[in-house]
């Protein structure tokens, strides 16, 4: 069987957790998720994982921040009046902002009387991660 090389489409189902067992996101009661190997389109812990793996092939990863999201930067959070934000903001929701630079996420993380804490670094940002990995379907470039 082919092992997966970049530019090859995969199909992969996966189950992301925390250190401390917590699943973030899986794809294990859904289709898998497809991308194209060596894009850049996944973290990039999991996308060298997968380079040779072939169909069927099962394996678990733990992967660094510098890997993952990257370190949490505590300059990316701020405090902003709540009369700068939607009405209907709560935490945990993701706010987007255009800049000169592109688009810019935030996560909101705090909610008080007269001001908010944003957050710019990705929720993963930081953290060690473990995923399951399974190769569901690889279809070589075209």
């Amino acid at each position: 069987m082919a092992e997966i090389k970049a530019g090859d489409t995969v199909h992969l189902h996966f189950t992301g957790r925390l250190v401390d067992g917590t699943v973030f996101d899986t794809t294990e009661d859904d289709e898998p998720i497809e991308f194209v190997a060596g894009d850049g389109e996944l973290i990039e812990g999991v996308e060298s994982a997968v380079l040779g793996m072939s169909v069927g092939d099962e394996k678990t990863v733990t992967i660094a921040p510098d890997q993952g999201y990257g370190p949490r930067q505590e300059e990316l959070v701020e405090k902003v009046p709540i009369s700068a934000l939607p009405d209907d903001v709560e935490v945990d929701d993701e706010l987007t902002a255009e800049t000169e630079d592109g688009e810019v996420h935030f996560w909101v993380t705090e909610m008080g009387d007269e001001e908010a804490t944003l957050d710019a670094n990705h929720p993963l940002a930081g953290r060690t991660l473990t995923f399951d990995l399974r190769v569901h379907a690889v279809d070589p470039p075209a």
